[in-house]
């Protein structure tokens, strides 16, 4: 599994907040942000194959221990803190994106900066599978893939189960983007999965039209794991089949939208 002892570590700041950022590769930047609970091996697997690809990986440690294997307990623990205690993230605002997502647009543009191309790809997973999305009000993004978007929680709420955790002037920023720039965007989940439902899926496509590209999976198409079929892109990817073509789907996209 992935090993973050290949990676560069060092802290990045935009002035409110300080988080570390673990890089390696050469060519354009992807910003990997991690799902629940932290930057896991898994998480480092998917940034290799975008090293691999001839690209940079830019992986934020926004919570939870890097490097750490998913664990029932750590999982656990590391939710309740992101919901109950954690400042940066809205769980349950249905119009707004998180306050760390400033954050990740400044990392955005310091990694267009440094590594070039013609704009920076984002992928964010669960948690953070929304974060992409919202940080298109930054200019060097180009290739944003929400991956199991999983905020707002949905709760037994109809309206937070068809939001998509961005305000309404980052969707209509997006959709602009989307048109003037000849752009667009990947989402991917579990077709059974109730973090994403199919309200929240609709909503992109009302949003977004053709410039939303939906990859969808029945549970078979998952790995097997201890968990009911949710990380399309890390714990439920299998070697072959619809999760391997769709990362290799999404590995492509990054390299066209960034020019690697």
């Amino acid at each position: 599994m992935g090993d973050l002892s290949n990676y560069a570590c060092s802290d990045f700041s935009d002035g409110r907040w300080t988080r570390p950022v673990y890089r390696r590769g050469q060519g354009p930047a992807v910003i990997v942000i991690h799902e629940l609970p932290g930057l896991h091996p898994l998480v480092v697997d998917f940034a290799d194959r975008i090293v691999a690809a001839g690209m940079s990986a830019w992986c934020p440690s926004l919570f939870g221990e890097p490097g750490r294997p998913v664990g029932r307990g750590y999982m656990l623990g590391e939710a309740l803190k992101a919901i109950c205690i954690r400042r940066e993230f809205h769980v349950w605002a249905k119009d707004a994106s998180s306050p760390i997502v400033d954050w990740l647009r400044a990392l955005a543009r310091q990694a267009h900066a440094e590594c070039g191309g013609q704009g920076v790809g984002a992928v964010g997973m669960c948690f953070t599978g929304g974060f992409a999305l919202a940080m298109m009000t930054e200019p060097a993004v180009v290739a944003p893939v929400v991956a199991q978007p999983s905020l707002p929680l949905i709760a037994g709420s109809k309206a937070r189960a068809a939001s998509i955790g961005a305000s309404p002037q980052e969707i209509a920023c997006a959709r602009a983007r989307f048109e003037d720039e000849d752009l667009s965007m990947i989402g991917l989940r579990f077709k059974s999965d109730k973090l994403v439902g199919d309200a929240r899926f609709d909503r992109y496509r009302a949003e977004f039209g053709a410039r939303f590209e939906a990859i969808e999976f029945e549970d078979a198409d998952a790995a097997p794991a201890d968990v009911p079929p949710h990380s399309t892109l890390t714990l439920h990817l299998r070697a072959d089949g619809p999760t391997a073509e769709a990362a290799d789907r999404v590995i492509a996209f990054f390299r066209r939208r960034t020019g690697a």
